[in-house]
């Protein structure tokens, strides 16, 4: 873990940027679109936001009126979700995912976004989700899907100086593996190419490449937790 907060403290400066370019806000909005669909929460539910980062989705679930806790072990990126703040009831600790301070069942939902390509021991971080889950609980892992287009970006030479070239990609069988008895859905989004010119990041081209893609660049899992 030393390692990779190392890593995002580096490209903690240049980290939102990505969200201000139009395929930045495509890629985001089509990844959203993904978990929210998957939401099957209380009213006033307490969320947690594993490896928050810059807090993108703490702010958008926080939006949405629940409660939120984003914890990450990059204290710099956690520099920038803090001081994008206003009114917001929103917590972020600077936190091991693998071992936190939080009691057992203190959660109603607990999600995760492009932040277990980069936790070194899924299983672990997943063992410590369970435990903070409260009963028919859900927790939604997503991430960048292994064998995509977009695996092949990120692990190709142009991203050999980021942040991508320590991560390990997960493929949907790979997510559900983690608890097969507890998944409950999934979806997959992002199926159009990286490689496409920046005006052709639109839901056309999604749905074109939908169909001659069998893996989505993106995939997000479901757990529910029994009684």
């Amino acid at each position: 873990m030393k390692n990779n907060n190392t890593i995002f403290n580096q490209f903690s400066e240049d980290y939102d940027t990505w969200y201000e370019t139009k395929m930045g806000k495509f890629v985001d909005e089509l990844e959203s679109e993904a978990i929210f669909s998957l939401l099957d929460l209380p009213e006033n539910a307490m969320m947690l936001d594993v490896g928050c980062g810059t807090g993108n989705f703490t702010y958008k679930f926080a939006d949405m009126g629940y409660s939120c806790v984003g914890i990450d072990i990059a204290g710099n990126m956690l520099k920038h979700a803090k001081a994008k703040q206003q009114d917001e009831k929103i917590q972020f600790i600077e936190m091991n995912a693998e071992n936190t301070s939080f009691e057992d069942e203190s959660f109603d939902c607990i999600i995760s976004v492009t932040a277990f390509e980069f936790m070194p021991y899924p299983d672990l971080i997943y063992k410590e989700m369970q435990r903070l889950l409260k009963p028919n609980g859900s927790i939604i892992i997503g991430t960048i899907q292994k064998g995509g287009s977009w695996y092949q970006l990120y692990t190709s030479d142009i991203c050999k100086d980021t942040a991508y070239a320590k991560a390990t990609f997960l493929s949907l069988e790979d997510l559900k593996n983690l608890d097969n008895n507890q998944v409950v859905d999934f979806k997959e989004c992002l199926y159009l190419s990286p490689t496409l010119n920046e005006e052709e990041y639109d839901k056309q081209h999604e749905a074109e490449y939908k169909k001659k893609e069998d893996k989505g660049g993106f995939v997000c899992v479901k757990f529910k937790k029994k009684n």
